[in-house]
């Protein structure tokens, strides 16, 4: 990208086609997520260095449970190898973690590891990179009905008072930007209940690229395409 325009401030990503790149290999689908992880890996970096400040990724949904448990255990293992492994360049990059989604159902060793990449990486102000794990986009938001449906129930807040301020500021993403872009890697053309309530407005971009073959110049090609869109939000120009 020769000059860069219109950069978005809020980037999420679905990370598909992990699977399929190590089928289509004669690997085993723990070497898709390796690979997949690597390129995850780039694409923070590279993010951060055309100047994205928030940075969404589609790590873990609650359906991913559903998965055998061999390749559970292994996605949980690569998360604390993961931590293990890149927090001092996050942190030397400054760029800072943060997690969405509901951390109750993870080992104690997933929750120390996520704790630890949250607690060093805390003074980042370069990018902040969002991962959602164990993240369930309608879980999210009935969380945040069932906390909002209390504090009515308890005299707190009245019926009328709850808006659209007060149901974003009741999701995990309260303190974060809507995303600008979403994309979609490996051709598939669905949210997969990732940030329904907070993609209202944004951009989507969809590739038929497999996750571990992003790179810069796939992320380039995202953001030259959002740069060309009229963003009106429901406005006329």
């Amino acid at each position: 990208m020769s000059e860069m325009k219109n950069i978005p401030q809020h980037i999420a990503i679905i990370m598909d086609g992990n699977g399929r790149w190590a089928r289509l290999r004669g690997k085993e689908r723990s070497e898709g997520h390796f690979a997949g992880m690597e390129a995850l890996q780039k694409t923070v970096y590279n993010a951060a260095d055309i100047g994205v400040k928030w940075l969404t990724v589609y790590a873990f949904s609650t359906e991913n449970w559903g998965r055998p448990q061999a390749e559970v255990d292994g996605l949980m293992e690569l998360v604390c190898t993961g931590v293990e492994m890149h927090t001092p360049e996050l942190k030397k990059q400054g760029v800072s973690v943060k997690i969405i989604g509901d951390k109750s159902r993870f080992s104690q060793k997933v929750s120390d590891a996520l704790a630890r990449i949250e607690g060093h990486t805390a003074g980042g102000e370069r990018m902040t990179l969002v991962l959602a794990l164990n993240y369930s986009s309608r879980s999210e938001i009935q969380t945040a009905m069932q906390e909002l449906a209390r504090r009515a129930k308890a005299g707190e807040i009245e019926p009328e008072e709850i808006d659209e301020k007060m149901i974003s500021s009741s999701l995990y993403t309260a303190e974060m930007p809507d995303p600008d872009l979403i994309i979609r890697t490996s051709g598939e053309y669905r949210l997969s209940n990732f940030l329904m309530w907070q993609a209202s407005y944004a951009e989507f971009y969809f590739t038929d690229v497999l996750w571990p073959d992003f790179n810069r110049e796939e992320l380039e090609k995202a953001i030259e395409a959002f740069s060309a869109r009229d963003r009106r939000y429901g406005l006329v120009k």
